[in-house]
């Protein structure tokens, strides 16, 4: 029988150098990592990287750098008292309206009500270990944010009122 785990996996090589490029993506997710730069950084080829990164890791470069991005908001939103425009921009965004966008895509709230719901709640965070505490907030992108729009739109063009028009 054939073995069908990814080939990143069989390569430790491959994997060391993709995760060089994630923890670079980790250590300054505000920063623009396109993937160009990342497979630089894992010394491989722009197609190879983006594939072997999704065989490795399970999603794309791109979705794993959104879920950093919204993981470290959420948790800007819960700890500090900064604006949210502030907190847009210093987690890497360019635009309020595509952070707010994004934002309430991925977790189902704007960033006010996620920060209201947070504040409401006393939390007892402080007993618990950071790395729990991350993987608890992490956003599961299992679809892409513009398919998952996607769906929804179309879920709601026919409103069970509504007949299909042929």
């Amino acid at each position: 029988m054939r073995d069908k785990r990814s080939p990143a996996s069989h390569d430790p090589a491959l994997l060391r150098r993709l995760l060089r490029a994630k923890d670079r993506m980790d250590a300054a997710s505000d920063e623009e990592w396109t993937v160009s730069c990342l497979a630089r950084v894992s010394g491989v080829s722009e197609a190879h990287f983006a594939r072997s990164f999704k065989d490795a890791f399970g999603i794309p470069p791109h979705r794993y750098l959104l879920t950093r991005r919204i993981e470290r908001a959420k948790a800007l939103l819960r700890d500090t008292e900064r604006s949210i425009t502030e907190i847009a921009f210093d987690t890497g965004w360019n635009s309020l309206g595509t952070f707010g966008r994004i934002f309430r895509d991925i977790t189902g709230e704007s960033p006010s009500e996620l920060r209201a719901r947070e504040k409401a709640v006393p939390h007892r965070l402080a007993d618990v270990p950071h790395c729990f505490v991350s993987a608890a907030h992490r956003p599961n992108l299992t679809i892409a944010v513009s398919e998952k729009r996607r769906q929804e739109s179309d879920n709601n063009a026919l409103r069970p009122n509504q007949e299909e028009i042929p």
